[in-house]
């Protein structure tokens, strides 16, 4: 397997041709998967707030005050959120409106102009989608798209990047009734290979280096239409909530 960084020095601005400036920079081969950092397709779907536009609720301004955080960061926070999980330290941990559990509902400040923010996109599902099709349609070639984002991890230290929206391929690899190498059946390894290769390729894309696109190659995967909300655990499953 590759994983190969493709650079695209412009700045992503709205209404950018993400798909072309991909291919204008890289060699793209059937069956590739192309990952896509979440940034770039929020700034080209125009998910960006100038922060001082943005009016604090009174939630927002006590929540503010009790964790020295910014209220028009806090706003956004709650508005993109469906339910606040936890706040400590001055970490909001909220489930998005897409149903990701992670720290301020995604919202960013790094890598854009000082004074905004992004936010993710509002379906990065469709997002991978329209990438997927018009490489297709303009070169032939069928790739899988993954969105990506970086999200830390209950339990254990530092971050890595997630799924956030597919096409193309099955985010899951299941085991379930398949024997294991001492002939027992599995019954309950399903592989999350969407976030899998996710943090992959972040080894080689990095935060500051302008390669928001990776291509993981010579990977076998079924290319099957699905959706990010396999790679989320129902909340009859989930013993946290």
């Amino acid at each position: 397997m590759q994983i190969i960084p493709i650079h695209i020095e412009k700045e992503i601005v709205v209404n950018d041709d993400l798909p072309q400036l991909i291919l204008t920079s890289a060699d793209i081969q059937d069956g590739d998967i192309l990952v896509i950092a979440q940034k770039i397709i929020s700034k080209q779907e125009g998910r960006i707030v100038k922060l001082s536009t943005v009016t604090p609720s009174l939630l927002a301004e006590g929540i503010s005050a009790q964790y020295n955080k910014d209220p028009n960061i806090v706003e956004l926070i709650l508005s993109e959120s469906k339910r606040i999980i936890r706040m400590k330290n001055g970490l909001i941990i909220v489930e998005t409106n897409h149903g990701f559990i992670c720290a301020n509902a995604g919202i960013d400040e790094s890598n854009v102009v000082d004074g905004f923010a992004t936010l993710l996109p509002l379906n990065s599902d469709k997002s991978a989608e329209l990438i997927r099709t018009k490489i297709l349609n303009e070169t032939g070639k069928n790739v899988a798209i993954i969105i990506s984002d970086t999200f830390g991890r209950p339990f254990r230290m530092g971050q890595t990047n997630y799924a956030i929206g597919i096409s193309g391929l099955n985010p899951i690899l299941d085991y379930t009734g398949t024997l294991d190498s001492f002939k027992r059946i599995l019954h309950v390894t399903a592989i999350a290979i969407a976030d899998e290769l996710s943090s992959a390729a972040e080894l080689v894309m990095g935060k500051t280096k302008n390669y928001p696109v990776a291509i993981i190659r010579d990977y076998s995967f079924n290319t099957e239409e699905r959706t990010i909300v396999d790679l989320i655990r129902p909340e009859n499953e989930d013993l946290f909530k």
